[in-house]
């Protein structure tokens, strides 16, 4: 099994970052790889609680993924088991692999450490490891911009 881990810098809170991952109305803002819309956001964050979205790519695709938090400590980690039940990768099909969130108080704002664990393929890697560039890529804009959903 493989996992990569992304770090951004993001200029808000991280009492903030934390509500921008399990506030349905910050989740909408930027939890999909490019441009496409977010089509549902869920979340019921506590421990054994589960999230849900939904998301539409660029290229029409529609895919949907949820999570189920094993860990959460305001506002600095959230830990969940992510599962992909509409689109994703082949491989990890009917498979749950790990997603770690690590937030830490920084001069400019949030650190944000983000691991994505239990992969099963070098391909699945590479494919996620492009989609979350492209929604974290999005995460730090929303912040760079001022916007405040989440707040």
């Amino acid at each position: 099994m493989t996992s990569l881990t992304l770090v951004r810098r993001i200029a808000a809170r991280p009492s903030i970052v934390f509500d921008a991952f399990v506030t349905p109305e910050a989740m909408v803002q930027w939890w999909s790889p490019d441009d496409g819309p977010v089509l549902l956001a869920e979340a019921d964050p506590r421990v054994g609680g589960r999230m849900r979205v939904r998301f539409r790519t660029l290229d029409g695709k529609e895919h949907e993924g949820s999570g189920l938090y094993l860990e959460i400590e305001r506002p600095r980690r959230i830990v969940m088991a992510w599962h992909w039940s509409d689109g994703g990768e082949l491989e990890e099909e009917g498979k749950d692999s790990r997603i770690e969130i690590e937030l830490r108080e920084i001069d400019s704002g949030t650190e944000l450490t983000f691991t994505h664990a239990q992969l099963k393929t070098e391909a699945s890697l590479a494919s996620h490891e492009a989609g979350w560039n492209g929604a974290l890529d999005k995460l730090v804009a929303h912040f760079s911009r001022g916007d405040r959903h989440a707040a």
